[in-house]
């Protein structure tokens, strides 16, 4: 499984969201901090995320070749105390307790024509795991005062506004990501919790990867300077 620089934008913004919400609490409570990455595939996010923010995390992925990469990943860091990865489907497993973060870079792929490639049919679409029931698994797993964090298809934006709706999700921040500032968005990254009474307002954000001159914008080099090492 390739690394997409999509993927790792979004587990910088994580990052750094993390980075802000931590600033407000200390470093026992930041180590008792539990993350959920669902589908973590070769377990980029969870390093990603891991690198910056001293907190526990699982990561759970349904394809054994992808799971079995993810562990030598993990183990080869300097993080692999604080990384658990699980080997399982979310829809069945059983999680020890609630997460205060779920993360996920979920099949993209739902309704388009698959390829020949079972393994990569898997990963993309949504023979292993469909949004509703990613959906489903957050609201099981997450705690009440927690959050989560998707990468979705822009192309996907009204269905999936629709489904956190009947799912009764609040979305806290909508960031649409462009190719370049010449391209119109293709992806979203989203940020939700479990809907209550005390809702505010949803915050509308975008990033370019690109400038009009094919040259990385600040806002891309600003959140992955600490993750690529030429930019």
């Amino acid at each position: 499984m390739k690394v997409t620089t999509d993927g790792c934008l979004f587990g910088a913004f994580v990052s750094q969201e993390l980075g802000s919400l931590f600033k407000r609490i200390t470093a026992d409570e930041i180590e008792a901090v539990k993350i959920l990455d669902i589908g973590t595939g070769t377990g980029l996010l969870t390093l990603l995320l891991a690198q910056k923010n001293k907190c526990h995390f699982d990561g759970i992925e349904i394809d054994p070749d992808a799971c079995q990469q993810a562990s030598e990943n993990v183990a080869a860091s300097p993080w692999a105390g604080s990384i658990k990865i699980i080997s399982g489907d979310a829809r069945e497993f059983a999680f020890p307790g609630k997460y205060d973060f779920i993360i996920s870079n979920p099949p993209f792929y739902e309704k388009d024509l698959r390829g020949d490639e079972p393994k990569k049919n898997l990963a993309l679409h949504n023979e292993g795991l469909a949004l509703p029931e990613l959906m489903n698994i957050i609201k099981k797993n997450l705690n009440p005062n927690g959050c989560f964090y998707l990468l979705l298809p822009y192309k996907r934006n009204e269905e999936i506004k629709k489904l956190l709706i009947e799912k009764e999700l609040f979305v806290q921040q909508l960031t649409f990501i462009r190719q370049s500032v010449n391209h119109d968005y293709f992806r979203i990254i989203l940020s939700g919790k479990l809907k209550t009474t005390l809702q505010t307002e949803t915050r509308i954000d975008e990033i370019s990867i690109k400038d009009g001159h094919d040259q990385y914008t600040p806002a891309f080099v600003s959140l992955l300077k600490d993750f690529y090492l030429h930019l």
